[in-house]
């Protein structure tokens, strides 16, 4: 059925500036997708990947020169072999998504097989700072409204600093789940000193250790704690290629491609032994809505993101009792609009 499709950018910006190793970000832009049949319609959104450079501009140029395809009617499997993976196919496959949601007039959970969907406890993430600074945002997290009972603090690969960042934020909470995510901050050789801080401070998860490229540096160094694939996995192909040397696989769709691909990678994660997170690039409940669908074969989610920003979508995801909740107006099974 021909399709009329709408492409726009939206420039996000953040409530407050969010550090991690490397990067300072201010905002989050995104590209938005939205595909009418004069019946229902589908909508997606897409931050991109950027350190891949794959940033909304790119993507929704990338869309525009396939506009005739799209608007000629295209299915999900069509889309994989059309686009690669990253923000552009993101936004499209989940337009496609909610589109065929309501056709079919029923949830996307359903049509993805899926049991029915629930709530699902989620991290809150600290960005990098002052200990003191960390320990008052987590203690924030934990004791204010959004209850937190699982946090997700970003370290910088400065291992004196980060060492005092986790006692900090271990010291002001002291019985919550704590993960930490290295953004690529550490090698091979600096690793080793902070892993016993790690364990000591009772850390449960270490995120993207490595560099993108340089997992061999992984090699030899004693899992001690549960080692998650970030950057390092970005889509099935690379999941194939370097599970071994991870415990955990995040799968964010921006990264994958959509959700499609997303809970393929799920799927075979599962069939080979690994624990599965799902997280997302920021971005409102646009883009937490097809993640939080995902999140439901998920061991750890991370889907904080619309939290970040100044202004979120309405209606949007719910954050209640440190659980993420996402009811059926927010995207899939919805009256058109």
């Amino acid at each position: 059925m021909p399709l009329a499709l709408e492409l726009h950018n939206e420039p996000l910006p953040l409530a407050a500036p969010f550090r991690i190793a490397g990067h300072v970000f201010e905002a989050m832009p995104a590209t938005v997708v939205t595909l009418r049949d004069g019946v229902h319609l589908g909508r997606g959104e897409a931050a991109g990947v950027y350190y891949n450079n794959d940033h909304p501009e790119a993507m929704l140029a990338t869309l525009e020169a396939l506009r005739p395809r799209i608007e000629a009617g295209l299915d999900r499997e069509t889309l994989r072999a059309l686009l690669p993976a990253g923000g552009a196919r993101n936004a499209l496959d989940c337009g496609l998504w909610e589109l065929e949601s309501q056709r079919a007039g029923m949830p996307v959970w359903m049509l993805a097989g899926l049991d029915a969907a629930r709530p699902l406890l989620t991290t809150f993430t600290v960005g990098a700072d002052d200990p003191a600074v960390m320990a008052e945002r987590a203690a924030a997290y934990v004791q204010g409204t959004m209850q937190a009972r699982a946090l997700k603090l970003k370290l910088t690969g400065e291992p004196d600093l980060d060492v005092a960042r986790l006692r900090a934020v271990r010291a002001r909470c002291p019985g919550s789940w704590i993960g930490v995510d290295a953004n690529q901050g550490y090698d091979g050789d600096t690793l080793p000193s902070l892993l016993p801080a790690l364990l000591e401070v009772r850390v449960a998860l270490l995120e993207q250790p490595c560099v993108r490229g340089r997992e061999h540096e992984l090699d030899g160094i004693e899992r001690v704690l549960p080692f998650a694939a970030d950057e390092s996995i970005l889509d099935l192909a690379e999941l194939e290629a370097r599970h071994h040397r991870f415990d955990v696989i995040n799968i964010k769709l921006d990264k994958c491609g959509g959700l499609t691909e997303g809970l393929m990678m799920a799927r075979r994660a599962r069939e080979l032994g690994k624990r599965v997170m799902v997280g997302n690039m920021c971005g409102t409940s646009l883009a937490a809505a097809p993640a939080f669908v995902l999140g439901q074969l998920c061991d750890v989610v991370d889907l904080d993101g619309p939290s970040f920003l100044r202004q979120d979508r309405t209606p949007g995801v719910l954050y209640r009792d440190g659980h993420i909740d996402c009811p059926a107006a927010v995207w899939g099974a919805r009256a058109p609009g």
